[in-house]
């Protein structure tokens, strides 16, 4: 099964939009294992269980297990996750931007050392920085495309005065990634809940890929905005996907040892608001 029958599967199965980032700082966990790396693994697989059957999809940030030494415990969360959760997807948020052998690289470490089912990826440094995942049968990767952050004016609003039409460079990454980049049907893109113009005008350009949306919850994206401007459904056949990422606002509901309980509440609001905006 490729990551986008997944997606479609776990989204009917879980009537669910949302996305679980799992960005696990230590410092900001429950009062009882606050500060302690060791209990990375513990705290995101309690996450997980709590909302495995709310979301479509889980989105665990490399950097975070990385920074502190727990590339191990993430092995063991995505063991947990295909344990606990089968039908739901796994993005590995990595954003690599490499070319060559050494995207190569990066491409085994998503795929092979830790299963994931998609990975993001910067495509600043082209089709090459793109192909060696594409290489991964049924495996997804999504492109960065128009980001929820403020400084993704300084490129991605630019406009290309040497391409056909003079489009924006997210406009233009959003054509390829349609176009001449999605050999196999593997390509979705991130678009910040932050933009909703910018989101409906890639669904213009996109009008099937999956949209991976960061930037609601803590961050403050308008989630009625973000699914009128992303979501295409067509004779109640989801056509055009969208995967809505909240990560802080679900991990740190609760400082208390209910946090999981809490965790689970806030996933429940967020996919019924997001459910509530399908209209």
């Amino acid at each position: 099964m490729t990551f986008f029958d997944m997606l479609q599967r776990a989204e009917r199965q879980n009537n669910s939009m949302l996305c679980v980032g799992l960005d696990p700082e230590p410092t900001k966990f429950p009062d009882r294992i606050k500060g302690d790396s060791n209990k990375i693994y513990d705290f995101c697989a309690a996450i997980v269980d709590a909302t495995a059957d709310l979301v479509n999809s889980f989105k665990p940030q490399i950097a975070y297990f990385a920074a502190h030494r727990a590339e191990g415990q993430l092995e063991r969360l995505m063991a947990h996750m295909r344990r606990v959760a089968p039908h739901v997807p796994i993005i590995l948020d990595a954003k690599r931007g490499d070319i060559g052998s050494t995207a190569e690289q990066y491409a085994i470490e998503a795929f092979e050392r830790y299963g994931a089912d998609a990975v993001t990826l910067s495509p600043f440094m082209g089709w090459d920085s793109v192909a060696p995942y594409l290489t991964y049968h049924g495996k997804g990767a999504f492109l960065l495309c128009r980001t929820s952050n403020p400084g993704g004016d300084d490129l991605q609003n630019q406009r290309l005065a040497s391409v056909e039409g003079q489009p924006l460079m997210y406009e233009h990454v959003a054509k390829l990634a349609q176009g001449p980049w999605n050999l196999n049907g593997q390509l979705g893109l991130v678009v910040g809940a932050t933009y909703p113009k910018e989101i409906e005008r890639v669904r213009e350009l996109a009008p099937t890929l999956p949209l991976l949306i960061p930037g609601v919850g803590a961050q403050g994206g308008d989630v009625v905005a973000t699914v009128k401007a992303g979501l295409r459904v067509t004779d109640g056949q989801t056509t055009g996907p969208i995967i809505v990422n909240s990560s802080r606002a679900i991990l740190y509901a609760s400082k208390g040892d209910d946090f999981a309980h809490a965790a689970r509440r806030v996933a429940l609001q967020t996919r019924d608001v997001l459910h509530a905006a399908r209209g």
